[in-house]
């Protein structure tokens, strides 16, 4: 006697499907794991799928899954600053640091090779998509600052704030994760408003700034 009922119908994935599940697979393994601690065979187990087929996606192996998983990590970094003009300058800047730190607290140990650089497959090209998100971080910022034609003290500022918020997110994962996210997120707003306002003491273009976000807190 046979059953009736239905079998599940396999579905074959598109070259984009299968090499996006591939990366969700890569990118959940770097997670947790510094890249050197994984292998092409632990993806393809992650992932269902055989080392070959993880081989016919990324022929460059390890290094060029790496760097695309990097790229990955690097786009979805890059829309954490992508917050919508409205609303008060810091609360703003508090949004996009909830999605920073969530992404951070998620990626967890290895967040650190992801963007800290000090992995062993390290290369100039994944310094560069490291470095472009940094930058594309200052001007989401600086766009929100209305700087339209930012001077270098200011421009300074901005990535030198973005530079301690990475570094404050590396020691937050060293230190078990303490403080608690929410009071994080609103110390480095505090740091930045600090850092906007030291510099507005020495430089006439970030003082106007800081002059004219007064009343927008």
């Amino acid at each position: 006697m046979t059953s009736s009922a239905p079998t599940p119908a396999y579905r074959r994935l598109s070259v984009e499907e299968r090499r996006s599940q591939l990366l969700d697979a890569a990118l959940g393994l770097f997670a947790h794991r510094v890249p050197e601690d994984v292998s092409l065979d632990d993806v393809a187990e992650a992932a269902g799928v055989s080392r070959p087929l993880v081989y016919r996606y990324f022929p460059g192996g390890k290094q060029q899954l790496y760097e695309a998983a990097l790229r990955s990590a690097a786009d979805e970094l890059r829309h954490c600053f992508d917050e919508p003009r409205e609303g008060p300058l810091l609360s703003r800047l508090g949004r996009a640091l909830d999605r920073y730190l969530a992404f951070v607290d998620q990626h967890d140990a290895g967040f650190s090779a992801l963007l800290q650089g000090g992995s062993v497959v390290g290369t100039s090209r994944t310094t560069a998509i490291v470095d472009g998100v940094r930058r594309a971080a200052a001007e989401h910022i600086l766009r929100h600052l209305d700087a339209t034609d930012p001077g270098p003290r200011l421009r300074m500022t901005v990535r030198v704030w973005i530079t301690a918020v990475e570094a404050a997110s590396l020691i937050w994962l060293d230190e078990g994760k303490q403080p608690p996210l929410d009071e994080l997120r609103d110390w480095l707003v505090d740091q930045f408003a600090a850092v906007l306002t030291a510099t507005a003491a020495r430089d006439p273009q970030t003082a106007t700034l800081v002059h004219a976000l007064a009343g927008d807190v």
